[in-house]
This record gives structure tokens, sequence and C-alpha cells, in this order.
């Protein structure tokens, strides 16, 4: 009786406590409601306790449904890029004209990774031509750089990673002129509207870039242009705070004036100079206005019936291409099926990370500028050279790679296809995670620090020379079969691209994930120097003891150590008649023939968006 009477007042009470807001304790609630931070936890999620929830079809780890569309669609890191470059899209542009405005708002809002201080690859499907092109908007050294420049003047025995001496002259703003003067529809006047609103206006400041500002926040500090561009009294911005860039927004208004000469021989020309004069630079004027970009022919190779496209060096495309020939000619020989092992199976890593061991190894002794230095791509891509590896790679023990590199990575990557079918896979980057750290004042930018990948070893083919491009880490990656487009992709994330690449395309062709599934499942990086493989952490926990037996060096990561991946696929519906290259694809809304399907990587803050 006492027991029933005590649960009754128990419940009545608990009742009453429901019934009354004013009775919930305070500590019954979280002290960062809706995430929001303070200054002793800027970023709170990071302390919660959760498990993740699980897709009710497909693959149950996959995070979202691929973005399937019909008249054009676009891919990238930042939600603001991607649905700029889909108003271009809606409004009639095409997706050259889409790629531009969608690198020109990441030029705004991802300065940790990319800017119009930075350089630029893409490679570009004409439906028109039927024919894949290439586009290398990589700067050139100074005139000034010599090895004595760095040794004497500067007294140093390597190019520096940070600073005015780091940045060789940016490249991206000719990349965007040339993109659009061959193939696109628009001028900088519509494509970079949008990106010089947001920069006047404000954005938001998602998670991750504020976890990259606040991590370089000291040494942004070092430069008093870039701290009054980027921090708040010395600090990083708090997490979703408005971030404003009048600056910029006045560069790029500049550039929707007065197009690329603005940037190469006009008012923003000498705002560089000046700046990179007054820290004991020698870049000038001249070095300037006398760059071009480059269009050349992209390279190439087979992987199980698909043709593998990426841009030749000074880029490290190669090294995907290398990869994927030794795995193809290699594994058979050994005696294992890589569709049939799969990513739970540790030889499946094994393969892939010895491959890569041969892989960058190649690349690190030969990659370099060819006008400057012989790169003997044909040789190092062909099925022939591949065989004669097959032998490297033992099966039970992980081998010690050979040559090594310095390499870094803050880049974005974008894939953009519209309704006549062309297709656009372009890369752009300031290198390091802010570049060099010197900012050019009045017009808010960042200059990269791509300078820093030359070498000061005169054996070296990476060599600093006049004029020279460095050694370039970004690249952007096309597969095609038959002849026809089939999918532009890439994966950001300075060394980690060309493995990464190969693992992509081993997902998709052995394993068969679809476009978003690629990117949700786990990957590795193999630090060619300290001949460490990082493992995700759920991946390491499945093979990670198992590859230690071999002999590898193995630890568990999170998704930073593996770069951002973004994708597009076309499946061409051959019972649909062909695009029509006139203004009635517009006037009619006329789709493609056929479907895209498009993926977006989720350790990034993008999305991937169509119509």
């Amino acid at each position: 009786m006492q027991r029933s009477s005590l649960n009754a007042r128990v419940l009545l009470l608990a009742g009453v406590i429901a019934a009354a807001p004013w009775a919930v304790m305070p500590s019954a609630q979280s002290p960062h409601p809706f995430g929001i931070p303070s200054p002793d936890a800027p970023n709170p999620a990071e302390s919660i306790q959760t498990v993740p929830g699980l897709r009710a079809q497909g693959w149950r780890g996959q995070g979202r449904s691929e973005v399937l569309a019909r008249h054009g669609v676009v891919a990238t890191s930042d939600p603001l890029a991607a649905q700029a470059g889909l108003e271009i899209l809606r409004q009639g542009g095409n997706a050259i004209d889409a790629a531009v405005a969608t690198g020109a708002v990441l030029d705004v809002t991802s300065q940790n990774d990319t800017g119009i201080g930075g350089d630029l690859f893409a490679l570009v499907w004409s439906a028109r031509d039927r024919k894949l092109y290439g586009l290398a908007a990589a700067g050139w050294a100074p005139a000034g750089w010599t090895p004595a420049f760095f040794r004497e003047r500067l007294k140093t025995g390597a190019i520096p990673g940070r600073g005015v001496n780091a940045a060789t002259v940016p490249g991206a703003i000719a990349g965007y002129d040339a993109l659009l003067a061959r193939f696109g529809t628009m001028s900088f006047k519509e494509t970079f509207d949008r990106a010089a609103r947001i920069a006047e206006e404000g954005w938001a400041l998602a998670e991750r870039r504020h976890d990259d500002l606040f991590a370089v926040a000291g040494s942004l500090g070092a430069d008093p242009d870039s701290a009054r561009t980027f921090l708040v009294n010395g600090a990083a911005p708090p997490l979703y705070s408005i971030i404003r860039n009048p600056g910029l927004g006045a560069a790029l208004r500049l550039l929707q004036q007065q197009g690329r000469d603005a940037f190469y021989t006009g008012e923003i020309a000498a705002a560089i100079v000046e700046k990179v004069q007054a820290g004991g630079g020698v870049m000038s004027r001249a070095d300037l206005a006398e760059y071009r970009p480059e269009w050349v022919e992209p390279i190439s190779t087979t992987y199980h019936g698909y043709d593998v496209f990426q841009l030749p060096p000074p880029g490290q495309g190669f090294a995907v291409l290398e990869m994927l020939n030794i795995l193809e000619v290699c594994a058979p020989r050994l005696g294992f099926d890589l569709a049939k092992l799969g990513h739970t199976d540790p030889m499946y890593w094994h393969l892939v990370v010895e491959a890569k061991k041969l892989a960058y190894a190649d690349l690190y002794a030969h990659n370099a500028d060819p006008a400057f230095a012989q790169v003997p791509v044909a040789r190092l891509l062909s099925k022939e050279y591949a065989a004669t590896l097959c032998g490297r790679i033992d099966p039970n023990a992980a081998s010690t790679p050979g040559a090594a590199a310095r390499t870094d990575g803050g880049t974005i990557y974008l894939a953009t296809a519209d309704r006549w079918g062309n297709m656009v896979s372009l890369i752009h980057s300031v290198y390091s995670v802010y570049g060099s750290g010197a900012t050019v004042g009045k017009y808010g930018f960042v200059l990269h620090n791509r300078g820093s990948q030359f070498s000061l070893d005169p054996r070296s083919a990476n060599v600093v020379a006049p004029r020279k491009r460095p050694f370039h880490t970004i690249i952007a990656g096309f597969l095609m079969r038959e002849g026809r487009p089939l999918m532009a992709f890439g994966n950001m994330g300075g060394s980690v691209q060309p493995e990464s690449h190969a693992q992509h395309v081993l997902n998709l062709i052995d394993l068969g994930m679809n476009v978003q599934m690629t990117t949700d499942a786990a990957r590795v990086t193999h630090g060619q120097g300290a001949n460490v493989l990082s493992l995700e952490a759920s991946l390491f926990q499945v093979v990670g003891s198992a590859l230690r037996a071999k002999g590898h060096v193995v630890q568990p990561v999170d998704g930073g150590a593996v770069g951002g991946y973004q994708g597009i696929l076309f499946t061409r519906d051959p019972s649909l008649p062909e695009p029509t290259f006139d203004r009635r694809s517009v006037t009619d809304d006329l789709p493609v023939n056929g479907i895209y399907r498009a993926g977006s990587d989720h350790r990034k803050d993008g999305q991937a968006v169509g119509w």
C-alpha cells in the first residue's frame, strides 16, 4: 500500500514537472543548443557522442543519394558555388560558363583552398567537337627566380614555403578567360557577378573553413594584410559568423569591367607587384603581362576497357595512369582479382598501396615542366613498362618506397555538365591552406605558394629557373568509353590526389560502386617519405592489423587526410536524338540525351545540384 502510494506521488510529481516549463533544470539541456558555438567550444559538435544513422536501401553506409538531372548539374565543395553554377545553367549558359561561375564563388568563400591568386587546370569535353581538351593555367616563376637568388640574396637553402617568395605568377584568371574565350557563351560580367555579390554582401563561415582558418590564424597574423582580410581582432571569426571581403569584391568588379587585363596589366597587377616587391620578392609587371595559359593534349591509359584521362606534366596526373596500369597488369600475374577481393580484404589494399609506391617513385623522380625537362611519359604509361614492375610487388610483405618529395594541399575541385552534353573537370588551388599567407591587401586575395615545389638542387628536374612552372599536385580526371564521354571526376588534397583518383576508378569499375558511394566508402593514403599508411578509422578497424602483419606502418585517421571528391557521370540514352547546338535548346528548355548522375564528398562542405 505504501509502495503504491509512493509510486503515485512520483508519477504525479513527474507530471507536474513535465507540464511546467519553468521547472526544467538548466543541466538538462546542452549549453550549445542548435550547435551554437562559444569561445570555450568553437565547434560544439566535436564533443557530441552519437552514432550515424543508416539508409533504408542500397549500401547502408552511403550518406546521401546521387543527384539525377537532365538539363544540367554542378558538383563542388561549397553549396553557394554549386548554386552559382546552376544559376548560370538555368540562364542558358553552358557547362564552361557554369564552371567559371562556380570557381569564382569558391575564390570568395574558400580562400583556405583556392583563390584568384592561384592556378587551375581543366579537362573540357566539347559535345560539338566530340573531343576532350586540356587546359594548363599553371603560373610560371618570375624572371628573377634563379638558384642564386634564393641562396645568395635570400640566404636560404630551400624555396620558402610561406611569404611572397613562395608565389609564382597566378594563372587562374588567365585560365578562366581562356575557357570562356574558346568554349563559353558568357563573359566575366555574367560569370563573376554572383561571386562579387557574395564578397560584398557576406557569407556564413562553415565548419571546415572555420577549422582551417582557426588552425592557421597565427601564421596569417604575421602578414598585416592577411590579418585585416581574414581575422577579427587577431583571431579566426566564430563559426557561422558572416564574413565579408569588399576588397575581393572590388577586384571581381574590375575583372567584370576590364577582363583579364585588369589582373595581368592593370590595377590588380600593380597591387600584386607592389605586395611582392615590398616583401623582398622580384616578381615584375612583365612577369604578369607576358604570362599565357596553355592548351595541352590530355594523356591517357586504358583500364579494363575504359579510357582514363589526365593532364600532362607538370601535373602529377600520369601517376594515376601508371598506378592503374600496374594494378591491371600485375594483379592477375600475382594471382589476384581486385573485383573479388574488395575493400574488406587486406590483400586488396596491399596491392593498391604497393602499386602506389612504384608509381609515385617515378612521379617524384621525373615530374617537371616539360618545357625544361624530358619527362618520359610515353614510356611510363606503357603496359610493357608496368609489366616490368610486377616483380617488385611481394604479396606477403610491404616494400620500402623510392623517391619522395615535399607536397602539400589546399585545393578545390568542381565538375559541371549541361543540356548539350558538354562536361568540365576543373581543379583550382592556392596550394597550402591559405597559400603563401601573403595577401594583396587592397584586393583581398591571398597569393598561392606553388613556387615552394621547386628545388634548389641542380640535379633535380624540378630545379628552379626563370619562367619555369613548378611540380603541380592538382589534377583533373575524366573517363570515356568507345570515344564517348562518361565521367568528370576529381579528388582534391595535395599528394593524395593520384592515389585517390585510382581508388575511385577501382571503386567504380572493379567494384561497381555508384558515383556517390565511391566517396562515402573509406579511403587510404600512403606517405611516400615517411612510408606510413593511413586508413580512415572505420577501414583501419577491418584491415589495419592484417596490413601491419605484412610490414606496413599503419595508423587510423579521419576524413581530413584523404581529400574531397566530386563526380558527374553521363548515361547516354541511344533512343534519344543528339542535342542541337543552337538557342532552341534553351528557348524550348530541351534536356540532354540521357541522364547525369552526380556525387559529392561528405567530408567537405559542398553538394551536387541539378535540374
